[in-house]
């Protein structure tokens, strides 16, 4: 009787669980040199995980990255015309060399409507720089609080009462600098005052078998619900959604994603005509590009009804592992979408950062009409 329980258990799994991979086209720009864009490369030196903001002037863009995997010096670069060429590293404060984990760059304005920069740094404890003249000054890094965390902020979305939601994960190391792995926790913490100080963090999920990290959090079109993508770092699963109706306070149980929004990191933007552009590393179970940087066009209902969209792009191919990503999105008012990530460009050297430029009307007639 146990062994028909666990057979008929195991098989309304194996029937709900959604496909490893797609059916939907790809389209490959990996070849197509004049999409893209050098931002920083240095001989022998890993230079990694970048994130962007672009500036209300609809030009202007800003991008923080480690001088290395992840924990290292953090650099800064300034580009003044929409990304088509960047300025260079630019002077930032001596402790930003002291940074331990992946920064994030993100825009706020508190209630007076003063405009802010801020950049995090985490691990423990979770530190913050801030500039309010659009980044040609900076603060030192400072903590926000006393406790850590993984990639943080991986999303940063403002709530319907002006108030912002950051969000991250830890697995028990860094939360309060315990050093103890466990369970994988997605956390929120909210800011009332424009970005300078943070609330404690609050538990959101977890999963008894995933690990649940790296949430990218998007507003639906309608402005109604919060939907948040999650890597799923078991390799087990496929990537997962989960969805709030009440600013983030609560949150529906995670469930799998399709194959075709199966990455880590994602980041993503709407485009003029509302459809939905997120960028990723690729690591979907079954694809012909697993590991390089990839690209996912379609609409919200997507996510919300488990669909697989309307198309894939393969922005660059990577070749070592699965070692790049971690992208930046920015689109400009002409509707060019500018995505910014780093990875091993080149065979057997270091990674280095880059950027592809693309229009969704320049992608649709390569991929066919749509279903």
């Amino acid at each position: 009787m146990k062994l028909l329980t666990w057979l008929i258990t195991t098989l309304a799994v194996a029937q709900s669980a959604p496909p490893r991979g797609y059916t939907i086209p790809w389209i490959d720009l990996a070849a197509e040199k004049e999409r893209q864009v050098l931002v920083d490369r240095e001989p022998g030196q890993y230079l990694g995980h970048p994130t962007t903001v672009l500036l209300e002037d609809g030009k202007t863009m800003l991008a923080v990255y480690p001088q290395g995997h992840g924990r290292g010096a953090i650099q800064l670069q300034r580009s003044l015309d929409g990304g088509k060429t960047w300025s260079g590293r630019l002077p930032v404060p001596a402790n930003w060399a002291t940074s331990q984990e992946t920064p994030t760059i993100h825009r706020v304005v508190d209630a007076k409507g003063k405009k802010r920069l801020i950049v995090f740094s985490g691990l423990y404890p979770i530190r913050m720089a801030v500039s309010e003249d659009n980044g040609a000054t900076w603060s030192d890094l400072k903590p926000i609080g006393n406790f850590g965390g993984i990639v943080a902020m991986s999303s940063l979305i403002r709530l319907k009462d002006g108030r912002y939601a950051a969000f991250f994960h830890d697995d028990g190391r860094f939360l309060r600098n315990e050093g103890k792995t466990g369970p994988f926790v997605v956390y929120k913490t909210v800011s009332s005052d424009g970005g300078l100080t943070w609330s404690d963090p609050v538990q959101l999920l977890t999963h008894a078998e995933a690990k649940l990290c790296e949430p990218g959090v998007l507003r639906s079109p309608d402005g109604k619900q919060l939907a948040m993508l999650l890597r799923e770092n078991s390799r087990k699963f496929n990537s997962f959604v989960t969805f709030s109706d009440d600013e983030g306070e609560h949150w529906t149980t995670p469930r799998q994603l399709p194959g075709a929004l199966t990455g880590d990191r994602h980041q993503g933007l709407y485009s003029k005509d509302g459809r939905l552009f997120l960028t990723f590393r690729d690591t979907t179970l079954e694809s012909p590009t697993k590991g390089d940087w990839v690209a996912w066009v379609g609409r919200y209902s997507d996510l919300v009804n488990s669909t697989e969209g309307q198309y894939r792009v393969r922005l660059m191919k990577n070749y070592k592992a699965s070692d790049c990503c971690y992208p930046g999105v920015e689109r400009l008012k002409d509707d060019t979408i500018i995505t910014t990530t780093y990875g091993h460009w080149t065979e057997g050297e270091q990674p280095y950062i880059m950027s592809v430029r693309l229009k969704l009307a320049e992608l649709d007639r390569r991929a066919g009409p749509r279903k």
